[in-house]
Order: structure tokens, then sequence, then C-alpha cells
């Protein structure tokens, strides 16, 4: 009789977020497989299960997948774990799901928190509509390539980052995104769990003084262009006509700078050096 693979979220921080199911799945399962043994060890000895641990990462999952199909073939009950949260959510999973499918091995997901959900939740912008792009390219052209990109994307956007690439990331953003709304989420659900809300130019100026630490959710609006009450400028207009325009229909004008900022995908103090 075969077997099957049970791919089971675990918490992103705090340990009660792990749930009832997954918890007797992994009682009830013949093997575990873990991105990293190390840590996962301390999740199973938390809840008392003891049962035979094996890894399933980037670096071996070509090898570790045919081993996990020759298992289920076999009979066995796999479940697959990751560091936290689901797997195939910006970790190894998504190959295993394609080999079960091509080799028609039976499968569940066992839902579980992710950070990005979480983190989009609880940044007080849009939920109705957003774009998650996981971690960007280590690749500083592939980077570049990527925002500029998504640009446009009117959708709101969700990226993971590590402390040691953040402050250039926010940087970079500015330049190629321009201003917009942002929130940093960290340390999600944990004792020292932060959302910092402001802008890229206020936030670059913060963590300029003040480091980061723990994992990072970045949260930040999408490009009001593409929206058509929005978009309906002359594009030949000059940026004081433009900030002028919205003056004139009642609103501030340091609003109105802010507002034909986002539009033109500019810095304010581009805004603001062309009135003067």
């Amino acid at each position: 009789m075969m077997g099957k693979l049970y791919l089971c979220g675990t918490p992103i921080g705090n340990l009660e977020d792990i749930t009832f199911r997954a918890l007797r799945i992994l009682k009830e399962v013949d093997v575990v497989y873990a991105e990293d043994t190390r840590h996962s060890i301390r999740l199973l000895n938390h809840f008392e299960i003891s049962k035979p641990l094996h890894s399933y990462h980037e670096h071996n999952q070509e090898k570790a997948g045919k081993e996990i199909i020759e298992k289920i073939k076999n009979g066995d009950q796999i479940a697959l774990i990751t560091d936290a949260g689901m797997p195939g959510i910006s970790d190894p999973g998504h190959d295993l799901v394609k080999l079960c499918i091509t080799e028609e091995i039976p499968f569940e997901v066992v839902p579980g928190v992710t950070a990005f959900t979480t983190a989009l939740v609880g940044s007080g912008l849009p939920t109705d509509r957003f774009a998650f792009e996981g971690f960007l390219s280590r690749d500083k052209k592939q980077k570049k390539q990527i925002l500029e990109r998504i640009k446009r994307e009117t959708r709101t956007l969700i990226f993971y980052e590590s402390p040691h690439r953040f402050k250039d990331t926010l940087k970079q953003m500015f330049d190629i995104l321009g201003e917009r709304e942002v929130v940093v989420a960290r340390e999600l659900t944990k004792k020292f769990e932060e959302y910092r809300h402001g802008s890229f130019e206020s936030l670059i100026a913060y963590y300029s003084e003040n480091e980061i630490r723990g994992e990072i959710v970045l949260i930040v609006s999408g490009s009001a262009e593409g929206e058509e009450a929005e978009v309906s400028f002359d594009p030949e207009i000059s940026i004081e006509a433009h900030v002028n325009s919205f003056v004139e229909g009642g609103m501030d004008k340091k609003e109105a700078m802010k507002k034909v900022a986002v539009l033109r995908g500019l810095k304010k103090s581009e805004v603001y050096k062309a009135l003067l």
C-alpha cells in the first residue's frame, strides 16, 4: 500500500501557533524531513515527538526528493517541514510537490502560519490585492531589473529581507520605486515583534542610526500609476502645474507634493527642487 506526503506548516516564532492537525500528523508519520534538522529537532523535542529526522534542502533536494518518493511508494508516511512557515513559500518544497504530481504520489498540505500574510494583515496597507516577491536576487543587476519590472505594479508589494542587506535594499527601492508608504515588520509572533511605519525616506534615516535584527518582512504600497483617476494627467505637464492641480482641488501643498512624487515615481526632494 502506498504511503503519503504531508507538507506541514510550522510556527514562525511562537510555538503555540502550530496546529493540532500538524502535531497529530508529525506524531503519526514514519519519517520527518526538514530544511535544517538542527533547528527542527528543537521543535519536535518541545512537543515530545520522536521520529527519524532527515534533511531536505536546496542543496540536496534532487537526491532527497527521489529518496522520499521511493519511501512513499514502499508505504511510508512522510512529513516535510521547514524552519518556519509553509514548505514551498521561500523555502524548499515546490520541487517535491511537482515530483509527487509527476509520479502520481498522494500528498496533503497541512496549512499553517506564514510570515508574509501575517505581516500584510498587520501593515495597514491594502490586503485585497497584493504581490509576494519573496527574497530579491542577491545579484545587483537582477535585483535592479526586478524592481524596474514591478515599478508600476499597483498591488501592495511584499518582500522578505535579511538584516545585512536590508539598508541597501531600502535605498535601492527608494531610487527605483520612488516614495511610497512602507512598513517594516520583524520578529513576527516573537517577544520583540515590531511594525514600523513610514516612507522610504524616513525609514532610511531611522535605520541609518538604528541597527535592525531578526527576520524581516518589507511591505510597500503599490504604485498610484495605473489607477485611472490618478494617471489621467498629461505626461507633458510640468511638475509645478501638476502640484498646483491638486492644490486647486483643495489638497494641502505638502500632500500634493507627496502625491506627485508617488505618481511620477520621483523623490519628494526632486519635486521640491522643481518648485524652487
